[in-house]
């Protein structure tokens, strides 16, 4: 995977985990902190609606009587996609991220890359099973500065779930860009796959140390490096 791969696109789309940023790291540190605190989370914002309706909604979509706390640290053990738990999910890192507690990572070539794309003017987005506000907050505490004015905006699946192609024209929708336009990077070959058939040009990003496998309906890269963005600048 040494020669590059060249591109000629308007935006760039990225996924976070097991893509710019370490996937065991999001599970060993945000995960972890998730699942240790959740219950005192909720115990301490009982009375907040949001909170509320976050535990009825796991009621109704558990689709039985349930204890929803153990109902969502249930779905967090399987990394179900949930929408309430991505919700609570998102409270209890924004407090964990406040209180100094958290802190995000990004790979040193992703962003070495989305450095040099974003200083020659191509927009990043990213688009994440994370809520809008934990992968600011995320991108904000990162230890070698506040990355937050790199990208252009945030997704979420409030526009949808990540392997579904019509999140990809939303996306591409929202942006104002056609999809063929729209470059997007992930791990992921379910997302890949669902970006694809909504047009998108897509790259795997496959990291010896995060065990991906490559998929031959994909080109892959080990680095960002790997990749060059023709008409901007390229890292020398």
């Amino acid at each position: 995977m040494s020669a590059n791969l060249v591109f000629e696109p308007d935006v760039v789309l990225l996924d976070i985990e097991g893509t710019i940023a370490s996937q065991p790291y999001v599970t060993a540190v945000l995960y972890s902190y998730l699942r240790d605190n959740l219950k005192d989370y909720v115990a301490a914002h009982h009375d907040d609606p949001v909170v509320q309706q976050i535990l009825a909604d796991t009621v109704t979509l558990a689709g039985e009587p349930c204890d929803p706390i153990e109902t969502l640290l249930g779905w967090l053990a399987e990394d179900r996609k949930a929408p309430p738990l991505k919700k609570i999910q998102g409270m209890v890192w924004v407090a964990g991220f406040e209180a100094g507690r958290l802190q995000g990572h990004i790979y040193d070539d992703a962003l070495a890359m989305l450095k040099l794309w974003h200083e020659a003017g191509v927009p990043l987005f990213v688009f994440s099973s994370g809520s809008v506000l934990s992968q600011t907050l995320f991108f904000a505490n990162i230890p070698s500065g506040d990355l937050r004015p790199l990208f252009s905006g945030h997704y979420d699946t409030d526009i949808g779930a990540k392997v579904e192609t019509e999140s990809y024209r939303k996306i591409a929708g929202s942006i104002g860009v056609d999809p063929t336009r729209l470059l997007f990077f992930s791990d992921n070959p379910r997302e890949l796959a669902a970006a694809t058939a909504a047009g998108l040009p897509v790259v795997h990003v496959v990291r010896e140390e995060e065990g991906t496998k490559p998929d031959p309906r994909f080109q892959a890269i080990t680095s960002f490096e790997e990749v060059e963005l023709r008409r901007w600048p390229t890292a020398s």
